[in-house]
């Protein structure tokens, strides 16, 4: 920071209101924020401008910077070091309280087996945590019992790492190869990992930028490793092969449009290799043969702007789960290997509004298909023979399900992942054949956990235009409703993603303490189907923020919370929901945890460069093109919107490396709170410098950071004063 930058710091400072805060009914030294400097950057866009004060935070060599961030700018490397040592200095009352809450949580968490073994030919696969330790073990051992192999230890491969996480974790079909994808920066750049099971040596491929998240996949012959490359703007551009045990990269398929996602993998009877290229509004598979891992991949339906599909492979067909003509919800169609194009597809689970068609899980003998109806998730199995189908659900008010990985496709037995707020995870085998249940394992929970002592209840929150959101409650059992317990409530409502109604120690650490933890189902998620998404996306976006505040509205009528004694959470695009609420009713909440918020939305929006932009336009809207875009978007992008009123407490978060949400977004975003709020609550930025996007894989970090945001919510309702 230069002098005159160190004048205008110190001068604003100087004129700044000082916070003071009380803790336990001791005074605790009053804390001056960081006063951004004001340097005013215009902006022309579309016959429209702006000006924006705080763009100088944006590092101008930030593609090196995110690889290594001794490269960034000096004065921001300032700023950002002074809005941690504040965040600190103002958290420093709750460093008991964060402690504590970390310590419920790894109580909670005990136990090392984390699943149960799955079968999959001559061997048992399975991970465990060691006692005292916080990342997986990956192993396996023979069927019928015999020593165990450790295929992957996570613990002894993150030590002397400040981050840590990997992804896409497998042995090959031939189970004589164990690979994964690595990334030990934070900026979610891989590195490829092939453990040679027969030798035991590691083969580690550095700096090959590979796109971890469904990137990676050994051929059904075990003879190829086929991965992702990220280009240098963090794109999925290219799939390549290689041969497993070493050699030279083959280029297999190069994505020019960078609004695409890639990703490869194998159908589950291993027929085929495939690769998805897939956006917002369409989906193309490619197909490669097992018999010829080498082939040119096979287009299934050209791209088609407003055509969805998915594929498998099961009993001589192709199964399409698509959305074509105007099924919204899905239906499932079937065609041959040989003729796989749309004009081939043939009808066999037809269209039925308000059944929303999510997964298919083919088995050698049985065909099994996630659905969602009135919110609740169920399986439908369907028998090769064409018998009658047979329908799974389950009897919790709220609970989440999911279908386990790495299933064998001759399997009499699905096994599926049952949990709810209140339920521990149980794995249990449905008998494919008759439906009986079998419950294999459940999740360990120490700390003296007892199901009985919660109640999960699933509600109506009556939106303004009347349609009704769902909320999902955990609270104790008996606890008086009142408005007197303290409430936070969580939510994300972007993408089509919906946040499921799942088992979370971190979660109960908090009501164990006498909170009451609620899930707001806004619209942009899928809940209610695919309706539900669009109706909370792009020029309807603004539905979403209204939803949050009305399902608070709800819950503070209902007594589960009062007005400003409400926490609202929300983490990445659930951070511009968060921003976007807070703008319009800042009343309602006590205080509000933006954790890697995208709340910078129309600059990040206007930039072509950015890795997800051109992908989620779509979702968004383009203001570098469309007139009508730029201004729904500067109507509602959280950072625009701070306007002079009392905000709550905040607290934002941020992953120096983040090439999806980066920092200068919560950075920005804060500056302008503090300009703004007439309420003199504290706005804290803490920025973590290791991390990207996800935070590090280990158990300890979690139960960290959760802490910290607890404490954080805690503090900010039961013992933070404002400076009057």
């Amino acid at each position: 920071m230069n002098r005159r930058q160190l004048l205008i710091t110190a001068a604003a400072a100087a004129f700044s209101p000082r916070i003071a805060y009380a803790h336990q009914g001791a005074a605790v030294e009053s804390v001056a924020p960081p006063v951004t400097e004001i340097r005013p950057h215009r902006i022309e866009q579309l016959g429209r401008v702006r000006i924006d004060n705080y763009a100088w935070l944006r590092d101008p060599n930030w593609t090196e910077v995110s690889r290594d961030t001794s490269k960034m700018q000096p004065d921001i490397r300032a700023h950002l070091d002074d809005e941690n040592r504040y965040a600190d200095a103002v958290l420093a009352p709750t460093q008991t309280k964060q402690r504590a809450f970390a310590e419920a949580m790894a109580a909670m968490a005990v136990g090392d087996i984390q699943a149960p073994a799955t079968q999959d030919g001559p061997w048992e696969y399975y991970l465990y945590v060691r006692p005292g330790e916080d990342h997986t073990v990956h192993a396996r051992r023979p069927v019928g019992g015999g020593d165990e192999q450790v295929l992957l230890d996570e613990q002894a491969r993150s030590q002397g790492q400040a981050y840590y996480r990997i992804l896409q974790a497998q042995p090959s079909p031939d189970h004589s190869l164990f690979v994964w994808a690595e990334d030990i920066e934070g900026g979610d750049r891989h590195r490829l990992c092939v453990h040679d099971l027969t030798t035991g040596q590691i083969t580690v491929s550095d700096n090959a930028d590979a796109y971890g998240w469904e990137g990676l996949t050994v051929s059904p012959d075990a003879q190829w490793l086929f991965w992702v490359w990220r280009d240098p703007r963090s794109r999925p551009a290219k799939v390549f092969r290689r041969p497993v045990r070493g050699g030279e990269d083959v280029l297999v398929y190069q994505e020019h449009d960078s609004a695409l996602f890639m990703s490869v993998g194998r159908m589950a009877s291993r027929s085929h290799l495939f690769i998805r290229i897939q956006g917002p509004d369409l989906d193309e598979w490619r197909l490669i043969p097992a018999a010829d891992p080498t082939a040119d991949p096979m287009v299934v339906e050209p791209r088609q702007v407003g055509l969805h599909y998915q594929v498998e492979s099961w009993n001589g067909d192709l199964v399409i789960l698509t959305d074509a003509d105007d099924a919204i919800d899905g239906r499932l169609m079937r065609t041959s290997p040989d003729a796989p194009g749309r004009a081939h597809w043939r009808d066999w689970v037809p269209y039925v509004a308000g059944t929303h068609l999510l997964e298919m899980h083919p088995f050698e003998s049985h065909f099994v298909r996630l659905q969602r109806r009135d919110g609740r998730l169920e399986l439908v199995v369907s028998p090769k023979d064409g018998g009658a189908d047979r329908l799974i659900v389950f009897d919790e008010a709220a609970y989440a399900l999911v279908v386990a990985p790495g299933q064998a496709f001759d399997s009499a037995a699905l096994r599926v992942i049952l949990s709810s707020p209140r339920l521990p995870r149980q794995w249990i085998d449905c008998d494919l054949s008759d439906g009986q249940r079998t419950v294999v394992q459940t999740q360990t929970v120490g700390g003296g956990f007892d199901p009985a002592n919660y109640e999960v209840r699933r509600l109506g929150a009556p939106a303004s235009d009347g349609q009704v959101v769902p909320v999902t409650v955990l609270m104790k059992r008996g606890v008086v409703l009142d408005g007197s317990a303290p409430l936070l409530m969580y939510g994300y409502g972007a993408y089509g993603v919906n946040s499921e109604a799942e088992f979370s120690v971190p979660n109960l650490a908090l009501v164990d303490e006498g909170w009451i933890y609620a899930i707001a189902h806004v619209r942009g998620g899928s809940e209610k189907g695919r309706s539900w998404f669009l109706d909370g996306r792009r020029f309807k976006k603004r539905n979403s923020f209204t939803d949050f505040n009305a399902c608070a509205e709800h819950l503070i009528g209902g007594g589960y919370g009062s007005a400003g004694r409400v926490v609202a959470y929300g983490l990445s695009a659930g951070g511009l929901l968060v921003g976007g609420a807070l703008n319009l009713r800042p009343d309602l909440y006590g205080a509000a945890i933006a954790q890697v918020p995208f709340v910078d939305m129309l600059n990040t929006m206007s930039d072509a460069d950015h890795p997800l932009v051109p992908a989620f336009r779509p979702d968004w809207g383009d203001p570098l093109a469309d007139p009508e875009a730029y201004d729904y978007i500067a109507s509602i992008s959280p950072y625009e919107n701070v306007t002079a009123q009392a905000y709550p407490p905040i607290l934002a978060t941020a992953g120096i490396r983040d090439d999806r949400v980066s920092y200068w977004e919560p950075g920005k975003w804060v500056a302008n709170l503090r300009a703004h709020s007439t309420s003199g609550a504290p706005v804290l930025f803490r920025i973590d410098m290791a991390a990207g996007h996800q935070s590090a894989s280990g158990l300890s970090d979690q139960f960290r950071q959760m802490g910290l945001f607890w404490a954080f919510a805690d503090y900010s309702l039961n013992a933070l004063n404002r400076a009057s």
